[in-house]
């Protein structure tokens, strides 16, 4: 039946712009008794069409049939079977048709329009196209081409299923980009290619190995072929080898042997000229001694009679002196005698004055006018003065007042500034102390500084001395004790072992190994050793080759070492390298085996050092086990579940594989090592304490270095005296002077600053009494003036004052200077009165008869002074004389003592020669007999070993008696040294019977290179030439040890190189197939991965701007990403977004919203790729707000007007309001249930 209809627009069939969308539109759905839709019903779609409806109206229902139609199996459709999908067959009512059918109008772009048609008839469906019937395949195909893929679903999303879309995990987001770019197509051919490649690969590899097989034991051939031939020829070269080292030695002992007699000789005539000088100069010290001998006793006659002399004249001298004396005490008395008569003359005072008057009357003249007045112009001028005083005595009377008072000012001022500058002086005084202090301070700042700047490097000087001679102190003890501790043991071990040439040379190549290659640590067996002595044969045997292992710390270091080993031809040595090595762990559970008693890791009674060769020592033992006795060994191998590996204490060793070795005696020689390890050690430790004790023994640094200590210590106890009376002396500067200095000049300041007001009172005083006196002064010279006018007109001067301020006060002093005079005249008359009374006159005479007397004594001492005097410098001169004498006479031994003395240095010089030459002469001696013995060693050496020796002339037969005639004296000579007895002539004389012997034997050298020849020129190139020679003969011992020669090599190796040309034709067929193989793989490769990538990069690159533009927000970010980016199908894709405003969080994450935007930007970035024409949505507005439904509809409503038409079930108005056309479901009851009607509005014809 047809469904009801509500339609208030036009026809929807009508054209529309729709077919402008980039792949057609859907124009129509027709239902007929499909599911809930009873009858036909027939349902219009626009560009963008709502479907609405409450829950259970059918809504959904009408989403299956366009899934229906489309090719959705019905397992999706919500049904069991297929027959459901017929209306009331749920509920056993099928119509009576027992049929439905769904028909999809499709019109494309080109204007042609088809119908696609699916039939269910009972349990069976048909698919017709424009009603023709079809197979499924090519109805899928059919739609695939309008771009809908039903396995891809890229056309609709099912009620729930939004989130699904977001959620999925990238190996499903990798299938769905699968069918959409039709690369999973590929993949059964992709599998079958690849597999068909990998097994053609090992097909090819298993070739390979055995090609690499046949070459291995074909190189094994040549190689056993190869070492049969040069076995031979290294025989050859080790004997000229061997020959040529012994050639060069006897050549090199042969030449110092010559040396050393050129150098006897030339030094026997050395000897022989130094003893002829030393005699000559023996002889010249005797002559001298006797001729010293002889002036001395002449010089000890002079030195007698040059005392007798002195004595004389000492005798003579005190009567010299007390002549003297006694002419110089008259003379004193003498000069006072005439003082005294002198004093007792008078003289008169008239001459002085009439002097005076004379100079006095000069200066009048000398002025150019006489102003001496007469005496009664001096008494007319005294009346008129007595009446100027009478008439200015009230000026007088001022004036003297304020005369008075500005002398008392001035008095005053003048102390004021005399106190002024004595303060000035003693404030400058006080300023430049305090500087002079202030100087000082600095100068003993800078000198405590300094001292004490000294004083700390001369405490660091000696404690670091002090450390120093302690130290050394110290490690001259320790150096004892342990040097005393390892004799013992060297004792007590009673062995002393020669290193072989081979050991020594394993020693020298480890050392240069370690001293060229910082990774290498040293031999394995010098990095451990046993816990217990008894363990030492069981861990040889578990080491086995490995004990002589090099432990390097890398692959690289050991590949280095093996490099260098070669180019200096050395011997091959094993490495064990750190990081590349592989270990089994050990078995925790083998430590915890009880029975039998004492079995133990071997790991365990080990002790190994440095950590890190732990990994080596694992290498080498493993998990083997050390039993006490063999059967213990045997149980512990072979009684458990599973097999061990297990070694007994006396060797025997038990393998996995049940293989048994032993062999006791070869082991305790190989466990001797361990000892010979300890020994050797003992042994280097001794001579490096030995040389380091002679070496601190025989340095001169200690003992000056505590010299030193000393010299520093009263250094430093002389600076601390010093800096403690420095810093006594500053701080009493500081504190006492420079504050008292600061204190008194503060006080002075401050008395200085009170003075100048003070002065400026006085001085203003002063000056305001100043213009007083000027006017009382103008006054009275007034009134002067007036009474004087007369007097002054007559003596001829202008006024009064004139007159008095010159004349009158030169007049004045004249007169007093009269009185004087007069008063001294007065006194020295009476004086004279005086003496003349006491009769002077007889006292002076008796004076000058007494002076007489006293001159006439005084000439006679003065003769006998000369007298004593002339017999003094006499005798004076001649012991001045004797002196020279005996002074030339001293110089003269002094000289001859001194010849004497050169004599004896000289000859003690010489006899020092001689004895250094006899000295020389008898090393050389001693060297010689050293070489002649080094040359018999080379020759019986040469002689043992079978080493022949080309001879010019002589044999080495002649020389068999004669060494084992000195053998028998080498073994009487051992018996007679451990007696402590001394060797008997006739041994020595034995031994020079057979170096001369020897020397009668011509060793020809032709053989020897020149470049051996000039290697003898000293002995660095000596040694040089001999390691060179002995290397090449140990490089050749090397190869013959390692050579093993085949006599059936040359058999082999034919049968081997049929069996390489089959390998190697098989294996190119192989490798061809492989090739082959690997070309068709890559192609098929290539091909899925170019599907596959296209569309993924074609999504990745578009959803971005899909996720923005449905967010409406350039901030949101969304992106793909492949997990394997060289072939991406075969892992998951990632898919993340990041919504606006938000940090980044996991998909799982987001809200539901946020989810569902991000399935939808995934969808339609599907679709940009494979468009589908159309797309279909049911609810997937649930999980979104408003705000995001909005932008949603925005998008879709947008893309819908030009790239695909969309059809959404919504029940949200804010979402289905915006659609062009609204496809209203209810539901109904009918017989068999409920039952959907669809009513359809166009939205297009009312107003947004």
């Amino acid at each position: 039946m047809n469904s009801p209809r509500f339609d208030m627009t036009a026809t929807p069939q009508q054209p529309m712009n729709s077919l402008a969308l980039a792949g057609g539109r859907m124009i129509r759905v027709e239902m007929q008794d499909f599911k809930s839709f009873k009858g036909y019903h027939e349902i219009p779609f626009t560009d963008f069409t709502a479907i609405i409806g409450p829950n259970g109206s059918g809504k959904s229902n009408l989403m299956d049939a366009i899934s229906f139609v489309l090719g959705e199996k019905s397992n999706m459709l919500r049904v069991k079977k297929i027959s459901d999908l017929i209306h009331g067959s749920p509920v056993g009512k099928p119509v009576p048709s027992n049929r439905c059918h769904v028909t999809l109008t499709f019109e494309e772009r080109n204007g042609n329009v088809l119908e696609f048609a699916r039939i269910v008839a009972g349990s069976s469906s048909e698919y017709r196209i424009n009603k023709k019937s079809c197979s499924q395949q090519d109805y899928q195909r059919e739609l695939e081409r309008i771009g809908i893929f039903i396995k891809a679903r890229n056309f609709l999303v099912f009620q729930g299923q939004v989130e699904n879309i977001a959620m999925k995990n990238p190996k499903e987001r990798t299938a769905l980009f699968e069918e959409i770019s039709k690369s999973g197509e590929l993949s059964s051919e992709y599998d079958s290619k690849k597999q068909e490649a990998h097994r053609a690969e090992e097909e090819t590899n298993a070739g390979f190995q055995k090609k690499k097989e046949v070459k291995k034991v074909r190189k094994e051939a040549k190689q056993e072929k190869e070492e049969a031939d040069k076995y031979a020829r290294l025989q050859v070269e080790l004997a000229d080898a061997q020959i040529e080292l012994m050639l060069f030695k006897l050549f090199y002992a042969q030449k110092e042997i010559d040396d050393l007699a050129k150098e006897i000789e030339t030094k026997t005539k050395e000897l022989d000229k130094v003893c002829n000088k030393r005699d000559k100069t023996d002889e010249d010290m005797k002559v001298g001694k006797k001729e010293l001998g002889k002036m001395y006793r002449e010089v000890q006659q002079l030195e007698k009679d040059l005392r007798e002399k002195e004595d004389e004249l000492n005798k003579k001298k005190p009567l010299f002196i007390k002549a003297k004396e006694k002419t110089a005490h008259l003379m004193k008395k003498l000069d006072n005698t005439k003082k005294s008569l002198k004093t007792r003359r008078s003289s008169t005072v008239e001459e002085e004055r009439q002097e005076f008057e004379e100079r006095a009357i000069a200066e009048s003249q000398s002025q150019g006018r006489n102003f001496e007045l007469e005496e009664n112009q001096v008494k007319e001028y005294n009346r008129l003065k007595d009446h100027v005083a009478k008439q200015a005595a009230k000026y007088s009377s001022e004036l003297d007042q304020l005369t008075r008072e500005q002398r008392a000012d001035q008095d005053r001022l003048d102390a004021e500034r005399r106190r002024q500058e004595e303060v000035n002086n003693r404030l400058s005084q006080k300023q430049t102390e305090l500087n002079e202090n202030e100087r000082r301070l600095d100068r003993l700042q800078q000198y405590i500084h300094t001292a004490e700047t000294q004083v700390k490097d001369q405490t660091e000087q000696l404690k670091q001395l002090e450390q120093e001679v302690n130290a050394t102190n110290e490690r001259v003890g320790e150096i004892n004790r342990e040097l005393e501790k390892v004799m013992n043991e060297l004792g007590e071990a009673k062995i002393e072992k020669h290193e072989s040439s081979r050991s020594r040379r394993k020693n020298e190549v480890i050392q240069t190994l370690k001293r060229l290659f910082p990774g290498v640590y040293n031999r394995l067996i010098d990095l451990c050793e046993p816990t217990n002595a008894k363990y030492k044969i069981a861990i040889t045997k578990v080491m086995g080759r490995n004990m002589d292992a090099i432990v390097v710390d890398a692959e690289a270091t050991g590949r280095e070492c093996i490099k260098y080993l070669k180019e200096q031809h050395f011997e091959p040595e094993t490495f064990i390298p750190l990081d590349s090595i592989r270990t089994k762990p050990l078995n925790e559970t083998l430590r915890e085996i009880r029975e039998p008693f004492g079995v133990k890791l071997v790991f365990d009674v080990v002790k190994f050092d440095p950590p890190a060769v732990k990994k080596a020592l694992l290498f080498a033992c493993g998990n083997a086990l050390v039993c006490e006795t063999v059967e213990d060994a045997r149980r512990v191998a072979f009684s458990g579940s599973q097999r061990l590996k297990t070694v007994a204490l006396n060797g025997t060793m038990f393998e996995k594989s049940g293989i048994i070795s032993g062999g006791l005696g070869d082991l305790k020689a190989k466990a001797k090592r361990w000892d010979e390890k300890a020994l050797t050690g003992l042994k280097s430790r001794k001579d490096e304490l030995l040389e380091e004790l002679k070496e601190m023994q025989k340095s001169k640094d200690v003992k000056r270095k505590e010299s030193d200590l000393t010299t520093i210590k009263s250094s430093i106890d002389g600076l601390e005296n010093r800096i403690k009376y420095s810093k006594n002396d500053y701080e009493s500067t500081k504190e006492k002077h420079i504050k008292a200095n600061e204190r008194d000049i503060a006080t002075l300041r401050n008395e200085l600053e009170l003075f100048e007001p003070r002065m400026l009172e006085i001085q203003d005083r002063m000056d305001a009494r100043a213009s007083q006196i000027v006017n009382i002064k103008d006054k009275k010279n007034k009134v002067e003036d007036e009474i004087f006018a007369d007097f002054c007109a007559a003596i001829g001067v202008e006024n009064i004052r004139q007159y008095e301020e010159k004349e009158l006060k030169s007049q004045q002093d004249r007169a007093k200077k009269r009185l004087e005079f007069e008063n001294q005249k007065s006194r020295l008359q009476n004086q004279l009165a005086y003496e003349r009374s006491r009769d002077t006159e007889a006292s002076v005479k008796r004076m000058e008869s007494s002076v007489k007397e006293d001159q006439a004594m005084l000439k006679k001492l003065k003769e006998e002074e000369a007298k004593h005097s002339v017999s003094i410098e006499k005798d004076q001169d001649a012991l001045n004389a004797a002196h020279h004498v005996i002074e030339d006479s001293r110089h003269s031994h002094e000289k001859k003592n001194k010849e004497v003395e050169d004599l004896k240095r000289k000859l003690a010089n010489q006899s020092k020669e001689v004895a250094a030459v006899q000295k020389e002469l008898s090393l050389l001696e001693t060297k010689m007999d050293q070489k002649r013995s080094d040359r018999h060693s080379l020759l019986e050496t040469a002689r043992l070993d079978g080493i022949h020796v080309p001879l010019i002339s002589g044999s080495f037969d002649a020389l068999d008696e004669q060494i084992r005639l000195s053998q028998a004296a080498g073994s009487s000579a051992e018996e007679v040294m451990d007696t402590g007895d001394s060797v008997p002539p006739g041994m020595r004389g034995r031994s020079t019977a057979l170096y001369a012997q020897e020397s009668n034997l011509v060793i020809d050298f032709e053989k020897l290179t020149r470049d051996a020849k000039s290697a003898v020129s000293s002995e660095d190139k000596f040694s040089k030439m001999c390691e060179k020679l002995q290397s090449n003969i140990d490089s050749v011992n090397a190869q013959l040890v390692t050579l093993q020669p085949n006599t059936k090599a040359s058999e082999r190796m034919d049968e081997v190189t049929e069996k390489w040309h089959e390998t190697s034709e098989e294996f190119e067929n192989l490798r061809k197939l492989a090739k082959k193989a690997q070309i068709t793989f890559e192609k098929i490769q290539k091909e899925r991965y170019d599907k596959f990538d296209r569309c993924f990069r074609h999504v990745a690159d578009n959803i971005d701007d899909i996720y923005k533009g449905l967010c409406q927000n350039s901030s949101a970010q969304a992106y793909l990403g492949a997990e394997n980016s060289e072939e991406p199908y075969l892992d998951g894709i990632t898919f993340n977004c990041v919504a606006p405003g938000k940090r980044y969080r996991p998909m799982d994450n987001l809200s539901g919203g946020e989810k569902t935007i991000a399935a939808l930007a995934l969808l339609f970035s599907i679709q940009s790729y494979q468009p589908a024409p159309f797309f279909v949505l049911d609810e997937v507005d649930a999980a979104l707000d408003n705000t995001n439904i909005g932008k949603v509809v925005q998008y879709i409503k947008t893309q819908s007007k030009s790239k695909f038409q969309c059809i959404v079930i919504s029940l949200k108005d804010e979402f289905f309001s915006n659609a062009e056309t609204l496809i209203g479901v209810y539901s109904t009851i009918g017989e068999t249930g409920p039952m959907s009607q669809v009513l359809t509005l166009d939205l297009n014809q009312y107003d947004e």
